[in-house]
């Protein structure tokens, strides 16, 4: 507070323009040099303090970068951004061709007349490229903020250690993680639960998330809750066992610490009713009974040899693109109801349907050594992304691509000719336009049944042409009146030696999808899970280097179910006995 008092100029402004003022937290700019010159003499403050402390393992440097101020809209942020446009296009015809600024007269004739996407007036639009730009813009900033703190620690302690907490769970997109895992020692996460029937799907799926960021690599669980949280609307608590289970799949999914917010609950401020491992009702409370089993068990799962353990990797990669989810945020888009979040945590949820635990990994990481790839939603697509793709698929690689994939370049503009984009000839379909399904307008197409019995909302594809060799599926069943009855729903198509893509052209959810995948995968030439206890249980596998393997073993459902045969050495049985795993239960084996 005093330093917002003496130097008002640090804090940030909102698209209006007006000052955002302190009373919570990250009330400062990340492009303010006078909160740089102050944070970093902390900083170096600190470090020299507490330099040699045996207690010191590891920096932790800052909390939830952009959680709160993300978005900056001052004149810092103004200059910073033109920098940052001159950097990247060197020009300003550049900058017009990537932002079509010829578009409602917005060309621009030099970087000074570039603004941050400030307020146009109620009911506008703001330029789709601009907007993009500012997104990826706002995170460089703070990761720019951050690598100045941590050269700072690095420069006096260079024996320890650094990360920063991360914010990954399926819907949350503030930050590129994937630039950011470059930057950190170790990657660290925040992560809070999604109440309801995705508890343990969306809990596994940013896991694998955040593994994709971290490269395999085990990372650290930095922030989770024991019970409910204070931020959303309404707040559930964790069900009896949930404290303990979803540890354990934070650790099944690679995380080597497990840490929560917050110790004690707090008795005043923003966050008390935040559940804690010690809560307001005190030690004699069902969840600190929990915290101090779930001591035990981690306890015994190291003393057992699981951390520097890796987890196996899946034959099936979901491939997931920040920046395609921050395209898809526009709302000048076919359906503000399509984002690009939602896809890939469905076709996690269907594939566990179905016994696989998939990998998710980043759009620019290396696909190699995965039999299947999914494309799911990724709008933005370029020729190495594309060139990738072809080189995989041609080379025996199975790969899904959804609808609303390479629509647009990476700088938001649309491909021309059809789509999907770059990647038509590996397909081998031409969609020519999009179908919106809602019900906001009496009378409009709602959904489009499919021929195998799934049902697309939201948004499908209008395939208009196939190519000779394409295999058709599944059609759309539909009024004639639509322009979509019998058009192409699901399709396969052979490209390069024997090998085979596909387009799933339609919103089918993670039920639609699970449903498909029989025979998707039977076109592909590839087994799958098919039996009335199919996806009962979640089944995650770590190894370590010296042969040890830990299987962990999770109830998907709200019900008992049957345990699969166990070979080797139960060390962790939680809510569970050899032959049931009640609905939170968990088992983890070694052998």
């Amino acid at each position: 507070m005093w330093l917002t008092q003496a130097h008002p100029e640090v804090l940030p402004r909102d698209e209006r323009g007006d000052v955002v003022w302190p009373g919570a937290r990250q009330h400062w700019r990340a492009t303010s040099p006078v909160f740089r010159e102050h944070a970093l003499r902390l900083c170096r403050a600190m470090t020299e303090h507490y330099r040699g402390h045996p207690a010191i393992v590891s920096w932790h440097v800052g909390n939830e970068y952009g959680c709160h101020n993300r978005f900056d809209y001052s004149d810092d942020a103004m200059h910073a951004f033109q920098d940052w446009c001159r950097e990247r296009y060197g020009t300003i015809d550049a900058v017009n061709e990537a932002w079509g600024t010829s578009f409602w007269s917005q060309r621009l004739t030099d970087f000074g007349q570039i603004l941050p996407p400030r307020f146009i007036g109620e009911g506008n639009f703001p330029n789709p490229g601009r907007l993009l730009d500012f997104k990826r813009f706002s995170s460089d900033m703070l990761k720019r903020f951050y690598c100045a703190e941590r050269d700072v620690l690095a420069e006096i302690t260079p024996d320890i250690p650094i990360t920063t907490n991360f914010m990954i769970s399926a819907n949350q997109s503030a930050l590129d993680y994937d630039d950011w895992a470059r930057e950190v020692d170790f990657v660290s996460n925040d992560h809070y639960f999604t109440p309801g029937a995705q508890h343990i799907d969306e809990l596994a799926y940013s896991g694998s998330l955040v593994g994709g960021f971290a490269r395999r690599r085990p990372w650290f669980l930095m922030e989770q809750s024991t019970s409910a949280v204070n931020w959303r609307g309404v707040n559930p608590r964790k069900q009896p066992g949930e404290l303990i289970r979803d540890s354990l799949l934070h650790t099944a999914m690679g995380a080597d610490a497990i840490c929560y917010f917050q110790w004690r609950q707090s008795r005043a401020g923003a966050e008390k009713f935040h559940s804690a491992m010690l809560p307001a009702a005190g030690e004699d409370s069902r969840i600190f009974y929990d915290v101090c089993e779930l001591g035990a068990d981690l306890r015994a799962l190291a003393q057992a040899g699981v951390l520097g353990s890796r987890l196996r990797r899946s034959s099936v990669a979901i491939v997931y693109d920040v920046q395609s989810q921050w395209a898809s945020e526009h709302p000048t888009t076919p359906s503000r109801d399509v984002r690009e979040w939602t896809e890939p945590l469905d076709w996690f949820v269907a594939f566990a349907e179905h016994d696989v635990t998939t990998d998710v990994t980043p759009v620019h990481t290396t696909w190699d050594d995965y039999g299947t790839i999914v494309i799911p939603c990724v709008y933005l697509f370029d020729e190495d992304v594309a060139d990738r793709l072809r080189k995989h698929v041609r080379g025996g690689v199975r790969a899904i691509v959804t609808y609303y994939s390479a629509i647009a370049d990476m700088n938001d503009r649309l491909f021309l000719g059809g789509w999907p984009g770059l990647i038509g000839d590996v397909v081998g379909v031409r969609v020519e336009e999009h179908c919106p399904l809602t019900s906001m307008y009496p009378g409009a197409l709602d959904h489009l049944d499919l021929s195998n019995g799934a049902c697309a909302h939201d948004l499908a594809d209008v395939v208009t042409s196939v190519d000779d060799d394409t295999q058709v599926l599944a059609t759309f069943t539909a009024p004639p009146t639509s322009g979509t009855d019998g058009l192409p729903a699901l399709t396969a198509h052979r490209y390069g030696d024997g090998t085979a893509a596909y387009v799933v052209a339609g919103k089918l959810g993670a039920d639609g999808i699970a449903r498909s995948l029989p025979c998707l995968f039977d076109a592909l030439g590839l087994p799958l899970a098919d039996d009335d206890a199919a996806g009962d249980v979640l089944r995650v596998v770590r190894e370590h280097e010296d042969g040890a393997v830990f299987e962990f073993l999770f109830n998907r459902r709200d019900h008992d179910v049957a345990v699969p045969d166990i070979d080797g050495d139960v060390i962790i049985m939680s809510h569970a006995t050899r032959t049931t795993l009640a609905p939170t239960g968990a088992i983890v084996v070694r052998r």
